[in-house]
């Protein structure tokens, strides 16, 4: 029979393999889902990282977590394992650990590596869950998609969920193929945003106002017409149309933005970022 007191520490592995979260990295994205979190009430003791360089560790211990510099350490009593390493590393970084198959969720957050890849460099039935966050997550305001494969239960879908939300809204796919569009959409999307906002301001400033006048005003005008649309009643274009009176300024510079087929060209982008995510992933390979 076996001893009480071996039984019990058999059940207490269990209980903190369920509950430890482990980071492969431990750079920005990192440091804002463990500090998010923490802020929700996860424990610091129930998260750990590994880093090879001592200055990411260091911000990391500081927020009391431990840390390693092999990966293989941080991993081994994990019930999760986030992989938060640039996409062209990852391979030989998962390759290089020994990962308990269905009783370990693998996170990555790794841009246009898919799943199949994934499942090369671990195991065919590993419980996988892909994701596709944005910048705005190291402000604890992002979005993030996530797709899971088929070996993922229930429990582990929860718990990647409690770690994406650690860095703002999530939202699940039924479909991996979808991500390419989430890459393009929310992904590279704040990029265009700033576009914008840098043309706004570069034309402020020509127009006669100070760089620091024209950038509170683009800044302020962005944040507050984004809490509008996102109220999401009414929509978007309706807004655009409560705003354009006819004859008057708004319909002068929407008329110019046709013209120029602004919308035509973003839409292209936004296909073109796809397509290039699809190439990305296509490209990766299980190498």
């Amino acid at each position: 029979m076996e001893a009480e007191g071996s039984l019990n520490d058999r059940q207490e592995n269990d209980k903190r393999d369920t509950t430890r979260i482990a980071f492969i990295g431990a750079g920005n994205m990192a440091r804002s889902l463990i500090s998010g979190l923490i802020a929700s009430g996860h424990a610091p003791a129930d998260i750990c990282a590994s880093d090879p360089s001592v200055e990411q560790r260091n911000v990391i211990e500081a927020l009391g977590v431990a840390t390693y510099a092999a990966n293989a350490t941080a991993v081994a009593g994990a019930g999760v394992i986030v992989a938060a390493v640039k996409p062209q590393v990852l391979g030989a970084v998962l390759k290089g650990l020994t990962i308990r198959g269905a009783t370990q969720l693998l996170i990555s957050i790794a841009a246009g590596v898919p799943i199949s890849s994934l499942e090369a460099w671990t195991s065919a039935k590993q419980p996988i869950v892909r994701c596709m966050p944005n910048t705005p997550a190291l402000l604890g305001v992002g979005v993030t998609a996530l797709y899971a494969n088929a070996y993922v239960t229930p429990d582990q879908h929860a718990s990647a969920q409690q770690v994406l939300e650690a860095a703002g809204k999530v939202v699940w796919l039924t479909d991996e193929a979808q991500l390419d569009a989430v890459t393009a959409v929310s992904g590279s999307g704040p990029a265009y945003f700033f576009y914008l906002m840098e043309a706004m301001i570069a034309a402020a400033v020509e127009l006669g106002l100070d760089r620091e006048t024209a950038m509170f005003l683009t800044l302020e005008t962005a944040y507050g017409a984004a809490r509008m649309a996102r109220n999401g009643d009414p929509s978007p274009a309706t807004l655009r149309e409560n705003v354009t009176s006819p004859g008057g300024t708004t319909e002068c510079a929407i008329s110019i933005l046709d013209n120029n087929n602004v919308r035509g060209g973003i839409k292209q982008a936004v296909v073109g970022a796809a397509r290039r995510a699809q190439e990305l992933a296509e490209e990766s390979g299980d190498s």
